[in-house]
């Protein structure tokens, strides 16, 4: 759990630092816009920006039953930030499974990925597709079941 909040805090922190070095030195206003920056970063790189996650065997069910994707993705990583952000609201139709929360998620990604925990890994119908274009990955959610 912590893990996926690293980044974020991270950079929530740094831009403290920065924005308090700024207005010592005498620039607020370039402080305020450096720390909205540096919040805006930190939520774009937290997992509120995604679905809520669960579990790899749940995703795996309810996929089974109704045709659903499933994306296996882990907070801070740019490519699933992109697929999230290009899907749009069609991304909530989907099951996202967070790697780092779950176990059975990230042996799943590794397994479809020889070992390698990379993500996005989307799998369609029981096939995996590492880092799949978004444009595809819409095009699956709009064929039938």
């Amino acid at each position: 759990m912590t893990r996926a909040w690293i980044l974020p805090i991270v950079l929530v922190l740094c831009g403290a630092a920065l924005a308090t070095g700024l207005i010592s030195s005498g620039s607020p206003g370039t402080a305020t816009v450096l720390l909205l920056l540096f919040v805006t970063l930190a939520g774009v790189n937290s997992p509120l920006v995604f679905p809520r996650s669960i579990s790899a065997p749940e995703a795996q069910r309810r996929s089974a039953a109704d045709g659903r994707p499933v994306v296996y993705w882990r907070p801070g990583c740019a490519f699933c930030l992109r697929l999230r952000i290009r899907l749009g609201r069609g991304a909530r139709q989907m099951y996202w499974v967070n790697i780092w929360r779950d176990p059975a998620g990230a042996a799943t990604v590794r397994a479809a990925n020889d070992g390698d925990e990379t993500v996005p890994t989307v799998v369609v119908a029981g096939r995996p597709h590492t880092n799949p274009d978004p444009a595809w990955v819409r095009e699956q959610l709009s064929r039938p079941a």
